[in-house]
C-alpha cells in the first residue's frame, strides 16, 4: 500500500464555490496566492481551491499529495521553492504565500540547516545522488526531489514509501543496495549517497556491513548437512497422502487410547468406598496417570529415532513422521507444567539432552532434538526463548547443535539456530537471535539480530546458593501438589457436575441411551451454560483476588532463591494473571482497561481511547506493571516484572512511559530505557542502557532512532479530541461490546456442541467400545474446523477484510476487530506440520500453493494472503497484513512467491513481496512494503539482504 487510500480529495466544494483566489493584482503576495492555488488545483484535480481552505482537514489532501504539490511548485522558476516543512508550518495557500517576502523562486521561509535554499541544486544524472533522486521522485510521482530535503519531515514519506524506494534500488546494477536502516540513519539523499562508496555496481549497504562475520560452527556437522544448494527433495501427492494418514490415524490412536484410559479410571475411582476411598483411588490413579503420560514421549523417542544425530529429513518422507511424533508428544507433554523446576531439566535429560547442574529452563517451548542440545553447569535460559534443535528449510528438517556453556544467560524472546554455541559466561540480549554458524566467545556478551557484541550486561539480578536438597524437596512438592490436590479437585468438580445433571451421570453406565432422549440435551444445554458463564465470573473473581493477596507475600527489590515458597507464589501468580481467554474477551476494547486494573496494572489515570491494549498481553507480576497515561499497546507485549539467574529471582516494578506507542510483539525489560512520547515499533529490541529515549521512534534489534510519528497520519488527529472522541468512543464501544457478545456466544456453542460429542462417545462406549472415541476426535475435529470456518466465513461475507486505511474510530476498523475477535482460535496448532493444516488455510481463505510445509505459522488476514507452491512457514512465523500507528490503522496484502522459506519467529509485516526461492532468516522481521528479489537471502530486524557469510 504505497500511499493511502485519499477518499476526498476535493473536500469543501461549498467553500470552494464561494471564494477565489485574489486577484491578480500589483500586490505580489496576491499573485503569489493565486499562482499557488493554480498549481494545488492542477494536484487536487479540481478548477479551484480556496486561499484560506486548510490543506488536510477542509482540502483532504495528505503529505503524499502535498508533496507533489511541492514538486510541481520546485518546477516553477516564478515562484518560491517549498517544503514539506513550510507546509505542515503553514497550511493553507493564504498563510503560505504570506510567508514569502517576494514571489523570487529560490528562498523558502524554512532555512533551518539549508535545508531549503540547498534542495534547488540538481545533481548530475550519473552521480549517486542523482541516481538516487531520481528513484526517489519515481516512487513520490514526481519529476524532482531536493537532495538535502529530508524523506520524512519535508518530503512527506513514510517507511512504507521509502521500503518501496529501497525495492527499487536494489533492482538497479548501478545502484548500492539501501536497507531501510539505512534509510532511518542517512534520511536525505545527499547523505544517503555519501554513505556508500562512490563506485559502480551494486555494493554493500552500511548497514549490512556491520553484521558481524559468521564463524563455523565448532561442532562438526554429520554427513547428511548439504549445502544450501541441495535441491529440494522430490515429495508428490502420493507422499503427501500417505503421511498424512498415518498422522491422521496416529492422532487417532493416540486420542482414542487417553479417552479410554480416562473414562476407565474415571469409573474405577468413583467405585470406592466412602470418601476416604475415592480421594485414595483418585490419587492413585493421577499418579499413574501422569507418570504414564510423561513416559510416553520418552518412550516413543528412544523407540521411533533413538538418538538424534544432525541431518537432513525429507518433508513427508517416513523418516519425517517419526520426528512429527516424537516433536507432536514432547510439545504437548503435561510436563511443561514444570517449566522452570527441576523435573524439567531431568525430563529434558530422559529425552537425551545434556544439562548440567543448577541448570533452570524458563521456556514453554520444549526443544526436540535433546540429543543435540548440550547446557552447562548454571545456566539459566529465560521465558518465551527458542532452541528446538531443528528448522525446516526448502523442504527439509534440518537439526544441528545447540552449545550453551556453563553460566550462560539466554535473555527472554531470544531465538537459538541451529549449528551454534555460547562460551562460559556468555550472554544473549533479550529479543536477540544466534544464526546459524555463530559462536559467542566466552565472557561475552551479544544482543542483536544477528547478534553482535554489545557491552551491556543483561544478568539483572546475582546467583544465590541453592542447595540440591532444595531443588529434590521443591520438584517432590510439585508432584504431590499434582497428584494430591489439582487432579483430584478436577475429578471432584467434574463428578459435582455430573451429580447435579442425573441424565448426564447415566452415560457412564450401560443400559439404555441416554441421547435418544430430549431431556437429555435440555440439561445438556442448561449444564453448558452454567459451566462456561458461571466459569468466566469464577474465574474473574479469582484472578482480581488471589494474585493480589498471594502478592502482599513478595517484597519487590529483594534477591529470593529459587524453589522455595516465595518462587511458589510468583509462579501462581504469573499464572492465575495470565489467562488468554481474559485477555481475548477485553482486548481491542475499553473493557481490557478496566480487566488489567482489576488484576492489577496502575494505568495512571488511563486515557481511554478504545485501543489502548490488544488481545495478547501478558507479564510476571501485574502489580507491578506501570504504563502511562496517553500510552497505546498492540498485541504481543510481554512485561517482565521478575529477573532471574540460574538459582536466583527478584521482583522489579516495571514503566512504560505516557503518551507512548508499542507495536507487535514487543518485550519490555524491567531495566527499559524509555520515557515519555516513544514509538516502539513492532519485534524492537528495548534497550535497557544507555540515556533515556524520549521523544523519539526506536526500530530493530539492536534499536536505532526513527521519527517518532508518520506524519500523514495526523490527518486523523481532530477525531481524537473533544467531543468527536467522545462521540465516537461512545459508537465504538457499542460495537465492541456487541462484537464480546457474539465472541463468547461462538464460544460457548462450540464449547456445548463438544460436550454433546464426548457425551455421546462415553455412552457408546459400553456397547461398540473404543471405536466410539475414534468416531468422537473425528467428529470432534471436523466440527471445530467447520464451525470456525462457517464462523469466520459468515463474518467475511458480510463485511469483506480489505486493504485498509483509516482511523481507529471509522467503522471500517472496528468491523476489522470483530474479525480479529470472531477468528480468534487456537486449534490450529493441532495441526501443524501436517498437510492438513494449508487445507485448512485454504477453508479460511488464504490463496495457498500445493505441497506448502507450515510447522506454526500465524496468518492474521487470511483473505489478503498469498503464498505459491512448495513453500516452508517455520515455528513461531508470523504474516501479519496489518498494523496500528497511534491512531491510525493499515491493512494491505502479502504475496509470497513459490518456493519461499519464512524461518523461526520472522514476521512479514503488509504490503510485502517475497520473489520466488527467497528465504528470510530466523527472527527477520520484514518491514512493511519490503520486496525482497527471487532467489535472495535475508536476514536481520529490520530484515536486509544477508552478508556474506561463512557455511555453517
Amino acid at each position: 500500500m504505497g500511499r493511502p487510500q485519499d477518499t476526498d480529495l476535493t473536500g469543501g466544494d461549498e467553500k470552494m464555490r464561494s471564494e477565489t483566489p485574489a486577484a491578480e493584482t500589483r500586490d505580489p503576495v496576491a499573485g503569489t496566492e493565486r499562482q499557488l492555488a493554480d498549481v494545488l488545483a492542477g494536484v487536487l484535480g479540481t478548477e479551484r481551491v480556496p486561499v484560506d481552505g486548510d490543506f488536510f482537514s477542509e482540502l483532504g489532501a495528505d503529505s503524499m499529495v502535498m508533496a507533489q504539490f511541492c514538486a510541481r511548485v520546485r518546477k516553477r522558476d516564478d515562484l518560491p521553492t517549498v517544503s514539506m516543512k513550510d507546509v505542515y508550518q503553514h497550511p493553507s495557500i493564504r498563510g503560505l504565500a504570506a510567508a514569502f517576502t517576494d514571489s523570487a523562486p529560490a528562498r523558502a521561509p524554512a532555512t533551518n540547516g539549508g535545508t531549503a535554499g540547498s534542495s534547488t541544486d540538481t545533481p548530475a544524472a550519473d552521480t549517486p545522488e542523482g541516481q538516487l533522486a531520481d528513484v526517489l521522485a519515481g516512487v513520490l510521482g514526481t519529476e524532482r526531489v531536493p537532495v538535502d530535503g529530508d524523506f520524512f519531515s519535508e518530503l512527506g514519506a513514510d517507511s512504507m514509501v521509502m521500503a518501496q524506494f529501497c525495492a527499487r534500488v536494489r533492482k538497479r546494477d548501478d545502484l548500492p543496495t539501501v536497507s531501510m536502516k539505512d534509510v532511518y540513519r542517512h534520511s536525505t539523499v545527499r547523505s544517503l549517497a555519501a554513505a556508500f562508496p562512490r563506485s559502480t555496481g551494486n555494493v554493500q549497504s552500511p548497514a549490512a556491513a556491520q553484521t558481524p562475520t559468521r564463524t563455523s560452527s565448532p561442532v562438526v556437522a554429520g554427513p547428511d548437512l548439504a549445502s544450501e544448494e541441495e535441491p529440494r527433495p522430490p515429495s508428490g501427492s502420493w507422499q503427501h497422502a500417505l503421511c498424512g494418514t498415518a498422522q491422521l490415524l496416529a492422532f487417532l490412536m493416540f486420542s482414542a487410547l487417553g479417552a479410554t484410559i480416562t473414562v476407565l479410571g474415571y469409573e474405577w475411582t468413583v467405585e470406592g468406598t466412602g470418601t476416604v476411598g475415592v480421594y485414595l483411588r483418585t490419587a492413585l490413579w493421577s499418579a499413574l496417570l501422569f507418570l504414564g503420560v510423561c513416559a510416553l514421549p520418552v518412550a516413543a523417542k528412544w523407540m521411533l529415532v533413538g538418538r538424534f544425530t544432525p541431518r537432513k529429513i525429507p518433508i513427508w518422507s517416513a523418516a519425517y513422521f517419526r520426528f512429527w511424533c516424537v516433536k507432536s508428544l514432547i510439545r504437548t507433554s503435561p510436563v511443561r507444567l514444570f517449566t522452570g523446576s527441576p523435573l524439567y531439566a531431568l525430563y529434558l535429560r530422559a529425552l537425551g539432552a545434556h544439562i548440567g547442574k543448577g541448570v533452570t529452563i524458563l521456556t514453554r517451548t520444549a526443544p526436540v532434538c535433546t540429543d543435540l542440545l548440550s547446557i552447562g553447569d548454571g545456566t539459566v535460559v529465560r521465558k518465551d526463548a527458542l532452541l528446538s534443535c531443528y528448522r525446516a528449510d526448502g523442504g527439509w528438517i534440518e537439526t544441528g547443535h545447540v552449545v550453551l556453556g556453563r553460566n550462560v544467560t539466554v535473555s527472554e524472546q531470544a531465538v537459538i539456530d541451529i549449528g551454534t554455541s555460547m562460551g562460559d559466561d556468555s550472554q544473549l540480549g533479550h529479543a536477540s537471535s544466534l544464526h546459524s554458524g555463530q559462536t559467542i566467545p566466552a565472557g561475552q556478551s551479544w544482543h542483536g539480530t544477528p547478534a553482535q557484541p554489545t557491552t551491556t550486561d543483561f544478568r539483572a539480578v546475582e546467583a544465590v546458593a541453592c542447595s540440591a536438597r532444595r531443588r529434590v524437596l521443591f520438584s517432590l512438592s510439585q508432584l504431590l501438589g499434582l497428584v494430591l490436590v489439582y487432579l483430584p479437585l478436577t475429578l471432584a468438580g467434574v463428578s459435582l457436575v455430573l451429580t447435579a445433571v442425573p441424565r448426564l451421570n447415566t452415560v457412564f453406565t450401560p443400559g439404555p441411551l441416554a441421547f435418544t432422549h430430549p431431556s437429555f440435551y435440555v440439561e445438556a444445554l442448561v449444564a453448558s451454560l452454567v459451566a462456561f458463564f458461571g466459569g468466566i465470573v469464577v474465574g474473574l473473581l479469582v484472578v482480581s483476588t488471589l494474585p493480589r493477596l498471594l502478592g502482599l507475600a513478595i517484597e519487590p527489590g529483594r534477591t529470593y532463591p529459587l524453589y522455595g515458597i516465595h518462587h511458589s507464589l510468583q509462579r501462581t501468580i504469573t499464572r492465575l494473571t495470565n489467562v488468554k481467554f481474559f485477555t481475548t474477551l477485553f482486548g481491542d476494547s475499553s473493557a481490557i482497561v478496566h480487566y488489567l486494573q482489576r488484576v492489577g496494572y496502575d494505568l495512571c489515570r488511563v486515557q481511554q481511547t478504545g485501543s489502548n491494549f490488544g488481545s495478547l498481553v501478558k507479564h510476571d507480576i501485574p502489580q507491578l506493571s506501570t504504563v502511562g497515561r496517553g500510552t497505546m499497546i498492540a498485541d504481543g507485549l510481554s512485561i517482565i516484572n521478575v529477573d532471574f539467574s540460574s538459582s536466583s529471582f527478584r521482583l522489579t516494578p516495571t514503566f512504560i512511559g505516557p503518551s507512548n506507542f508499542l507495536g507487535n510483539r514487543i518485550v519490555y525489560p524491567t531495566r527499559g530505557r524509555t520515557g515519555e512520547n516513544c514509538l516502539l515499533a513492532t519485534k524492537v529490541m528495548v534497550p535497557i542502557d544507555g540515556p533515556e529515549r524520549e521523544g523519539v521512534g526506536l526500530l530493530g534489534s539492536p534499536c536505532f532512532e526513527i521519527p517518532r510519528s508518520v506524519m500523514r497520519d495526523a490527518r486523523f488527529d481532530h477525531l481524537a479530541h473533544g467531543d468527536e472522541l467522545r462521540r465516537r468512543l461512545a459508537a465504538k464501544n457499542r460495537h465492541n461490546t456487541l462484537t464480546a457478545g457474539m465472541h463468547l456466544l461462538v464460544r460457548w456453542f462450540h464449547f456445548f456442541v463438544l460436550t454433546l460429542i464426548t457425551m455421546a462417545a462415553v455412552e457408546l462406549y459400553h456397547s461398540i467400545g473404543v471405536a466410539s472415541f475414534v468416531v468422537a476426535s473425528l467428529l470432534t475435529w471436523a466440527f471445530t474446523v467447520g464451525y470456525f470456518t462457517l464462523v469466520e466465513r459468515a463474518v467475511i461475507h458480510i463485511q469483506p477484510v480489505k486493504p485498509l486505511y483509516c482511523s481507529i474510530y471509522d467503522p471500517d476498523f472496528w468491523r476489522h476487530e470483530r474479525f480479529w475477535k470472531l477468528s480468534s482460535h487456537h486449534y490450529m496448532h493441532v495441526f501443524n506440520g501436517t498437510p492438513f493444516k494449508p487445507m485448512v488455510w485454504r477453508l479460511l481463505g488464504v490463496r495457498m500453493g500445493h505441497r506448502v510445509f507450515d510447522d506454526g505459522c500465524n496468518i492474521t488476514e487470511r483473505t489478503l494472503v498469498h503464498l505459491g507452491d512448495d513453500c516452508t512457514l517455520n515455528a513461531n512465523s508470523v504474516i501479519q497484513c496489518h498494523s496500528q500507528e497511534d491512531g491510525a490503522f493499515k491493512c494491505d496484502r502479502v504475496s509470497i512467491g513459490a518456493g519461499v522459506t519464512l524461518g523461526v519467529n520472522t514476521l512479514a509485516h503488509y504490503g510485502t513481496r517475497i520473489g520466488d526461492g527467497a528465504r528470510l532468516d530466523a527472527d527477520a522481521f520484514l518491514m512493511k512494503g519490503e520486496e525482497v528479489p527471487p532467489q535472495a537471502r535475508w536476514e536481520g530486524n529490520p530484515a536486509r539482504e544477508a552478508a556474506a557469510i561463512g557455511k555453517a
